[in-house]
Parts: structure tokens; sequence; C-alpha cells
């Protein structure tokens, strides 16, 4: 079985893009902790969008979807699941919750990953969820052609218990030293859980959720009001290629955790960017609906589309936005482009003067 020793191998991850991003993410730990003590109340409303978009963002990556409608009545618990998407779904959107009301007294432990793979499946009936996988599984990809390709093969099911424990076990020695940044070791966990794989099904939503768990413990909760989820659907196709270069050499204990230990701190250091410029247009007094729009396409370099704006503004309905948007045009405040679907916009600088 593989050996997880985390103490021997952080201070390889100290490459200048990644010291960079961690210099970053402290700057903005710090200015995350001063906004949440003074602004909670108009944070309110951007929890509640962040869970409806890390829900979806999460199940869409696996291929389980549901109307949008259905999904907000699902993450507001106004309705009851229809099918087994929706109950999956429902299911991530508790564990989702109890990790976001909980987090600091829960631990890394094998029973907990369990308990909360057994809330994932919680609607699918007595022996879906809460059970390290019973057979052996592999990741694969199905190209466009229609074939399967195998990209991993993960621990075998009876190696698992005892390779989540080992797993568990190096996290937490290393976590309990105050010299090692959480920041890089959180990704190299999150990595090895998904080359042991340890469940027959869930182990990507498990992997997101125990990435926010993981990145709460340690004060950076940024995931609370930006759906970290959302920015790893967004890069994808980026999230894979880094996992499989990362992935390779894993059983021999030769593998490279940079590539994704880089990704990831890129997706945390983007998440903070967009909190600090959600935030700022938030608890700027006096700003109205128009006003952040407005503000939104004059901080833009170049264009930006409708649909760009709508996922800066997801508390603000089309129906404002188009409105506001005109408006903006009628002043002379922004430049519209082209039309029908193509239809940009850009600050009008030449106005300012």
């Amino acid at each position: 079985m593989r050996n997880i020793n985390y103490t021997n191998q952080w201070s390889k991850m100290l490459t200048p893009e990644i010291v960079g991003m961690l210099t970053t993410i402290h700057e903005f730990k710090g200015e995350q902790n001063l906004f949440i003590e003074a602004h909670a109340d108009e944070l309110t409303e951007l929890m509640e969008i962040a869970k409806i978009q890390s829900t979806e963002a999460s199940n869409r990556i696996e291929g389980i979807l549901t109307s949008d409608e259905r999904l907000k009545k699902l993450v507001m618990d106004k309705t009851t699941p229809k099918n087994r998407a929706e109950q999956e779904i429902a299911g991530y959107r508790d564990v989702l919750n109890t990790i976001h009301d909980n987090y600091d007294y829960i631990q890394i432990k094998p029973g907990i990953i369990l308990q909360l793979h057994r809330d994932l499946y919680r609607f699918m009936g007595p022996g879906t969820g809460g059970y390290f996988k019973t057979t052996d599984n592999v990741i694969a990809e199905i190209d466009n052609a229609g074939n399967r390709k195998v990209r991993f093969v993960p621990v075998p099911a009876w190696e698992t218990p005892g390779a989540i424990d080992k797993l568990c076990d190096a996290f937490d020695e290393v976590i309990r030293d105050e010299t090692i940044d959480p920041l890089i070791v959180i990704p190299m966990f999150v990595m090895d859980f998904l080359c042991i794989h340890p469940f027959n099904d869930g182990n990507g939503r498990m992997s997101r959720l125990l990435t926010l768990l993981l990145l709460y413990r340690s004060g950076y909760i940024v995931g609370k009001y930006i759906s970290i989820e959302k920015m790893i659907e967004s890069t994808k196709e980026t999230y894979y290629e880094t996992l499989q270069a990362s992935s390779a050499g894993w059983h021999e204990e030769e593998n490279d955790y940079i590539p994704f230990v880089t990704y990831m701190l890129g997706i945390v250091v983007a998440s903070y960017r967009e909190f600090s410029s959600r935030v700022k247009l938030l608890t700027t007094a006096g700003l109205t609906k128009a006003d952040r729009i407005g503000a939104i396409i004059k901080q833009t370099i170049g264009t930006i589309t409708k649909a760009e704006i709508m996922k800066k503004c997801p508390d603000v309905s089309q129906i404002t936005i188009q409105r506001a948007l005109i408006e903006l045009q009628e002043q002379g405040k922004i430049i519209k482009i082209g039309g029908g679907r193509y239809t940009k916009y850009t600050w009008n600088w030449d106005k300012e003067n």
C-alpha cells in the first residue's frame, strides 16, 4: 500500500508561483474578516446564492441535473425530490449546510467522512451511502467517438479502509505543525482522496465538500459567499488535466502534486477576487442595482456580455439588468456593440471627459 506523508512533501510545493498565490490568499483572508465583521447582513444574500450555485455546479460536473426552478426549491428545502437526480442534489444540499453550520466541530476522520457520504445519499434508501466501495473501480473518460479510456486505477476495495486511515492520519499530523501552511496540504489531501477513490459513487462531490470543509477549518471561508464548485466547473477541463498530471506515478510514490496544488490555489485566488469585487459593490452606500451594473461595466477592461453581467450579479433579475443596460445606453454611459446573442457592452470613456 502506498505511503502518505505530507511532512516530507509539502516543502516541494514552494515554487515561486505557489508562494505568490499563498501571499495573495493570506492578504485576502485579512480583508475577508474585515468585510464579514462589518457587513454580515449584506452578505446573507451572497451566501444563499452561493449555496444554490455550489449545489448546482458540483452535481452538474457529474451529469446530475434538474431545472433551475426545481434546483432553487430543493436548495431552499421547499420541495421534496422527485427522482434520483433530485435525491442526490438534496443530499448535497444537506451536507453543504452541515459543513457551513458546523465546520469547526467536524474533524477529518474516516468515520466522519463515512457519515458525510451517508448523508449525501440520505434520500436514496438504506445501504446506498456511508460505506466504502465494495468492488474495485477505475477512473475512466469517454471521448467524442464514445470510446472509453481508463485514466487511473485507484486503490483496490480491500485496501480502501486502510488507505483512508493513512490519509487522515497524515493530514492530522501535518496540520498540527503551525509552520506548515494548510493551503498547501489541503489540495494534496484532496488529490490523494481522489486517487484512493474510496466510494462506489460520489467521490467527486465528496472531494469538493471536503475541500470546503478543510478550507473553512483553516479560516478560509470564501466558499460560503462565492461558489468554489462553480469556479471548478467553469474550468473543468483544466481541473481534470491537472488531476491527471498529478496522479501519474501515484502508486509508486513518484507523482508530482504541483500541477493540482497550483490549480486549486488559483481557484481560491479567483474566488477571493470575486468576493472582494462583489462585496465592494454590495456595501457601497446608496449604490442601486442599476449603479452596480454600471460599475461592473466600468471596471471591465474591453467588453462584457449580458450573460457575464448576470453571473456577476446573481441576485439581480434579468429584467432589471436589461432595464439598466437600456438606461445606461440612453445616458450615454455605455456603448452597445453588435446585436442579438453577440451583443456586448463597454464603458464610454469619452463621456468621462
